[in-house]
């Protein structure tokens, strides 16, 4: 009996620590199973909606040490800004006379190479060594930076080792920090607005130009100087055209780049989110600052080595695609495109090995 007794005991035991066991085991299921059903449906929201990457911004120089790198990249800040005032043709040590007018770089790259469809330098510096098509082999961001110096600033290129350039590297390389190598960030370029199905009209600017343009830029297209802190050294507002602009061999004197970045920047205080002009007007204004006089840079005859990579709105042959010079700098630009599509296509095909 006491056997039995023990043995009933024991079952009575094991069923009270089974069923204690079991009960936890479906508790456990339960909550396993609803966290894996609720995993699952995060999954498929995620596919369906997935999640924004962090945003990017331009980190602010104000916060960086005021140790060596921070005044290196400082400097090359202030070189964006005042070009005109460190390596301009004004300056009293001629050594350094590597600008050929008396724009800044932030004429063009706007709120010193932060804004958005401004032609931003941020983001860029990791892209580099990189194939230019302009050049026709690799070039490094020191290559791009004379580039700007030998077109934009009508000047002459900078020695790798100068301090100046090394300033200006090192701001483009802060600009783009926290950038992943092969990311490209929004908003660099001039933005792109719809073409126009006919040429565009430097007439039809001319009269735009009077209406939007001339209380700054002047009826010359000259701009206006600044009064301080040196008189007559730099522009408030830069000049479009004459002597002291940027040369023919600039990326601002093709009509693509100059009419995006006046629909996305221009008249003062516009933007790409607030445009003021519209686009019809925007190529046209365009057309009749391109077509005005500047210095000719010598050489253009050699850019673009293969010719089916020239842009189509460059405004100086040789071209390979039969059209004229004065479509090619006022359009319409989607014939050229068709032409030099059907030519890269035959240049393909006759590449291939014979059967």
């Amino acid at each position: 009996m006491r056997k039995m007794v023990g043995s009933t005991f024991r079952y009575n035991r094991c069923v009270s620590t089974r069923h204690g066991t079991c009960a936890a085991v479906f508790a456990f299921l339960a909550v396993t199973g609803l966290a894996a059903l609720l995993a699952g449906a995060q999954s498929i929201a995620e596919e369906a909606h997935p999640p924004s990457p962090p945003i990017w911004t331009v980190p602010e120089i104000g916060a960086i040490p005021d140790d060596y790198y921070g005044r290196v990249v400082r400097r090359g800040r202030d070189l964006i800004t005042a070009t005109y005032a460190y390596i301009g043709p004004e300056i009293s040590n001629v050594a350094r006379r590597y600008a050929g007018n008396n724009l800044a770089c932030s004429n063009c790259h706007l709120d010193a190479g932060t804004k958005k469809f401004g032609i931003p330098i941020f983001g860029p510096f990791k892209q580099f060594p990189q194939y230019s098509a302009r050049s026709g082999a690799k070039i490094t961001i020191e290559d791009r930076v004379n580039s700007c110096m030998e077109r934009s600033m009508n000047g002459h290129a900078m020695p790798l080792d100068a301090p100046q350039m090394q300033a200006i590297v090192a701001y483009i390389k802060f600009l783009s920090t926290g950038v992943p190598a092969g990311q490209r960030v929004s908003g660099l370029g001039v933005g792109k607005m719809p073409e126009l199905t006919r040429a565009a009209d430097p007439e039809l600017g001319r009269t735009i130009y009077a209406g939007a343009c001339l209380a700054c830029h002047n009826s010359d297209g000259s701009g206006i100087r600044r009064s301080v802190p040196v008189p007559d050294l730099g522009y408030m507002v830069p000049p479009l055209w004459g002597s002291d602009s940027f040369n023919d061999g600039a990326g601002m004197g093709r009509l693509i780049t100059a009419a995006n970045f006046v629909h996305f920047n221009m008249p003062h205080g516009a933007d790409y989110l607030n445009p003021q002009l519209s686009p019809e007007d925007a190529w046209d204004v365009a057309a009749f600052f391109i077509s005005q006089p500047r210095p000719h840079k010598a050489g253009l005859e050699r850019d673009f080595p293969d010719l089916l990579q020239k842009p189509v709105d460059t405004p100086y042959g040789p071209y390979a695609d039969g059209f004229s010079a004065a479509q090619h700098k006022y359009g319409p630009f989607a014939p050229i495109r068709a032409s030099l599509a059907r030519l890269k296509a035959e240049k393909s095909e006759g590449a291939l090995p014979r059967r």
